[in-house]
């Protein structure tokens, strides 16, 4: 893999951008969308690798809120899934998000890309598309929310027993308490089928506070990013190849969150994985790459036969970077 160019920026108006080449120059482009209160640091090294050996150019990118991007001031408070369900309303939309994304593609120079999504990055990733159409080239949604699930719709899709665990969690200020926090909510989503893999943990932990602080101590600032509002189109009027993938044991979201995304998207595919909680195991890496170059592979094929169908002198949107 190529080596890191270190941390840029990009902008969105008044709001910085913080996102990084993860190596695989020469590849496909790839966007990596991290979820809730998550910095791009939390994409472990070692999955980053397995996209870029099936010949993916990837880039992550902090959300607004979140790592070394742009912070914001308003208010927020409670617990940001438990949010959902209240009237809060975050000082930006989710069309401000998808926007960013797209931000940072321009930044890369890139016309297209793939994009992944994890989380809350899943569910950005799905609206991306939506609002974006011509600069998303496949859509891969894991362990997310559809799209138009918000307010309540979007609370039927969270298991309150999660909630209740994350209220009970307290660790002090300082880097002891951070490292704390950061594995107690790991262990929190680890997948219940695999073996606990704290190394990776604690690797993605010591990355964010490297720069910056633990994002996962701002529940403020997820709180805005949870209740973004969104007033997009729906996911029936996607023309992207999509692949939708959840845990069977995910401890945040139920599994019936990915069904419903998967069968709003025309075409759409989606595995449910046993064993699998919320957070993707090192076991998985290989089987996710060879899953999101095979909707990959699905894109570039389809837009060959659009080429291909288009009449003499008319070309269609490019699909290249």
């Amino acid at each position: 893999m190529a080596t890191l160019a270190g941390t840029r920026y990009a902008y969105n108006g008044d709001v910085q951008l913080a996102f990084e080449d993860l190596g695989g120059a020469g590849g496909d482009p790839l966007l990596l969308v991290m979820g809730l209160g998550a910095s791009r640091f939390w994409w472990p090294a070692g999955f980053v690798a397995a996209l870029a050996a099936h010949g993916f150019h990837i880039v992550a990118f902090d959300l607004r809120d979140a790592g070394e991007s742009t912070h914001l001031t308003a208010a927020g408070g409670g617990h940001p899934i438990a949010a959902l369900g209240r009237r809060h309303r975050s000082p930006y939309t989710a069309e401000d998000m998808t926007d960013d994304a797209v931000t940072v593609m321009d930044a890369m120079a890139w016309g297209s890309a793939h994009v992944f999504g994890h989380s809350l990055g899943g569910q950005l990733a799905q609206r991306t598309a939506i609002r974006h159409p011509g600069r998303v080239r496949s859509l891969t949604s894991s362990s997310a929310l559809p799209s138009d699930a918000i307010g309540a719709r979007a609370a039927r899709y969270v298991k309150p027993g999660f909630l209740a665990r994350m209220a009970r969690l307290r660790f002090p200020e300082g880097h002891d308490g951070d490292v704390a926090l950061g594995l107690a909510l790991y262990r929190a989503i680890a997948a219940p089928g695999y073996p606990l893999d704290e190394a990776t943990a604690l690797e993605c932990i010591e990355r964010d506070l490297a720069h910056g602080g633990l994002s996962l101590r701002d529940t403020a600032a997820q709180t805005r990013q949870s209740t973004a509002r969104w007033s997009g189109g729906r996911l029936a009027g996607l023309q992207v190849p999509a692949l939708v993938l959840h845990g069977a044991d995910d401890q945040v979201l139920r599994p019936s969150a990915a069904r419903r995304t998967a069968a709003a998207i025309p075409g759409a595919r989606l595995e449910v994985l046993p064993g699998m909680g919320h957070f993707i195991p090192a076991q998985l890496w290989p089987l996710y790459a060879r899953q999101v170059r095979a909707i990959a592979e699905l894109a570039e094929a389809a837009q060959t036969a659009v080429q291909h169908a288009a009449p003499a002198g008319v070309k269609p949107g490019p699909a290249s970077a």
